[in-house]
């Protein structure tokens, strides 16, 4: 690591639960506009709030899990070096002082590289390195950023050091003390810009987070913090900030548009409410979306206490979009007032990486490339996840294996020893290949690109039918004799390849020409009928253990054991000890696809 980076040095940042406060001294935007023969002009000011989300630890253009540049079907680029030449232009072309730059959150989670830096080479250690994602938003000057559910995936320390090493404050309003209810987090920021012959613009942004963090990170943050619903808390400081003096209000909020949950009924709260918020609220001017990973260059959401319109966003993830709010005020009255905002996108793809951030972080960027590169085994033959979704599929199987494994020699010689182990995966990815032949950690990290950790609940024989039931929602019903589309035939009602789950050690079918709900047959144990009230010990992920996808009855059911090690990192282990990836020690066909009996490949 170069003693540049680890030796580099915030200049400021605000930690804890206080309130950032900055001040910008702006060139002079305001213009005369003609008010009328003989009337004095109006003070008009443009200002342009930029915003992107989800980064998920993409500095660059670069596919970790492929070794090579990204690409995909659409021709998109993503990284912050694009985003940063993007800012530039915007600066360029609004004049820096006229600007801001904010982010809703996902931003020390999803690659190798903010991997590495969590726990191959953690910031947290003694003279550790600077986190790839401050040291590339501080260079580029974020003004601030909302904090997102995966801020909280490697522990609460690890995003305080991230916290501390960033120049601008990471922002949860209902990301509160689980003891005094109090913002662990600043609420806000507000900045002003001065405008030549006319008072100061005072522009703030409350960040929202999402409440979904209680469930999926229960492990880390139970008993230490509590995140109550967006339109709580927004209800609660948008007055505030107006009665502060807040000409602006911007919300930037790690959560969707479209008035959902994927956690049921487990929370009082919405999980994508960014759209209620503007809805419920009176006072917001725009809101940064964030958190569901969709583009939406501008909705217009009326409120329906004040009947004004409210400008939505969200910039597509990985940093492959920019959002921008361009602003236009008029002061009358004496007060500035938002006369209109429209929103718009700009494209990563449009543009090159800017060298500065290059230079930066290319030794960062080299070192996680070399380490995803090592070969950890041999693979007897190519496996891939092609057809995982919906057949069974050997390299799902080699997910379950690794889990039943590494729970089995935890629960030994406990009192649970004795009970069957069984396991969920999920086909995350249409697109990971172990190759034959040498086997690197990037093939096994691309199988499972999400940092879970693995949990053993304690689960009934009708407990894992009802689970097996509620998984097989995933298929769209098809009736007996007719064309089967795979292309098609998944995701019905929206839901994601990682919310439908195999489970191992089981056998059973799915009759996907019966409803949802009516679709599980002939579930069998060791060749018999599955007894209901028998138990057996359930290896899952730690999203799903704490309700992620509202799977039915795991959230609730007792917890044997449960672990900080990266699944990721289990399966690297397993196939380091193996030597030879040979599918005879882990392949198995448990489930198929059938329509009356019949299968349906």
């Amino acid at each position: 690591m170069p003693l540049n980076r680890r030796r580099f040095l915030k200049k400021s940042a605000v930690t804890g639960a206080g309130v950032a406060m900055a001040s910008a001294v702006a060139a002079p935007a305001a213009q005369a506009a003609e008010a009328g023969k003989g009337h004095r002009p109006a003070k008009r000011y443009s200002l342009t709030v930029m915003g992107t989300t989800d980064l998920h630890g993409n500095v660059f253009n670069w596919d970790y899990f492929k070794d090579a540049e990204f690409s995909d079907a659409k021709g998109n680029a993503k990284g912050l070096a694009r985003v940063s030449t993007l800012v530039d232009q915007v600066r360029r072309e609004k004049g820096r002082r006229n600007t801001m730059l904010i982010d809703a959150g996902d931003t020390i989670q999803g690659t190798p590289l903010t991997y590495y830096y969590a726990k191959v080479d953690p910031i947290t250690a003694p003279g550790g390195p600077v986190h790839p994602m401050a040291a590339a938003m501080n260079a580029i000057g974020y003004d601030a950023v909302a904090l997102g559910n995966h801020e909280f995936n490697y522990g609460i320390e690890t995003l305080r050091k991230f916290e501390e090493q960033c120049d601008f404050p990471l922002l949860g309003a209902n990301a509160l003390d689980a003891k005094t209810l109090r913002p662990a987090f600043p609420p806000y920021f507000m900045k002003t810009f001065h405008v030549k012959g006319a008072p100061p613009v005072k522009v703030a942004v409350l960040g929202l987070t999402n409440p979904g963090i209680a469930i999926w990170d229960k492990a880390y943050v139970q008993g230490k913090l509590t995140f109550p619903g967006l339109e709580e808390q927004a209800a609660k400081w948008v007055p505030r900030l107006r009665s502060m003096g807040a000409d602006v209000v911007v919300v930037s909020a790690h959560s969707g548009s479209s008035g959902t949950s994927s956690y049921g009924d487990q929370l009082p709260y919405i999980e994508n409410s960014a759209g209620l918020v503007a809805q419920q609220v009176p006072g917001i001017d725009a809101i940064l979306v964030g958190h569901a990973h969709t583009e939406i260059a501008e909705l217009l959401v009326t409120n329906e206490k004040t009947g004004k319109t409210v400008v939505l966003s969200e910039p597509l993830c990985f940093a492959q979009r920019l959002s921008l709010f361009d602003f236009e005020l008029v002061f009358a009255k004496g007060r500035w007032s938002v006369e209109s905002v429209k929103a718009t996108v700009r494209d990563s793809k449009t543009v090159a990486d800017d060298p500065k951030i290059t230079k930066l972080l290319k030794d960062d960027h080299d070192i996680v490339v070399a380490y995803v590169n090592q070969v950890v085994g041999t693979a007897t033959e190519k496996l891939t996840t092609v057809e995982a979704r919906y057949q069974d599929a050997p390299i799902i199987d080699l997910i379950t294996k690794v889990q039943e494994d590494v729970v089995k020699a935890a629960l030994a010689g406990t009192e649970h020893a004795s009970l069957p182990v069984i396991a969920q995966a999920s086909p995350f990815s249409r697109t990971s290949e172990i190759p034959a032949g040498e086997v690197t950690i990037r093939d096994l990290s691309g199988l499972y690109v999400f940092d879970n950790t693995l949990v053993a609940k304690l689960m009934t024989g009708a407990q894992l039918k009802a689970y097996l039931e509620y998984s097989a929602e995933y298929f769209v019903q098809t009736a007996a004799g007719a064309a089967v589309d795979v292309e098609k035939l998944t995701n019905a009602g929206g839901r994601p390849d990682y919310n439908y789950d195999y489970v191992s050690g089981l056998s059973y079918e799915i009759d996907i020409a019966q409803p949802a709900g009516s679709r599980i047959r002939n579930v069998t144990y060791e060749g018999a009928a599955l007894d209901d009230t028998q138990k057996f010990v359930f290896a899952v992920n730690n999203y799903r253990a704490n309700g992620g996808g509202a799977f039915p009855h795991v959230a609730s059911a007792p917890e044997l054991w449960s672990e900080s090690t990266e699944i990721r990192t289990r399966i690297a282990e397993w196939v380091t000890a193996k030597g030879v990836l040979d599918p005879k020690d882990f392949a198995s066909v448990g489930w198929k696809l059938t329509r009356n009996g019949t299968p349906v490949f």
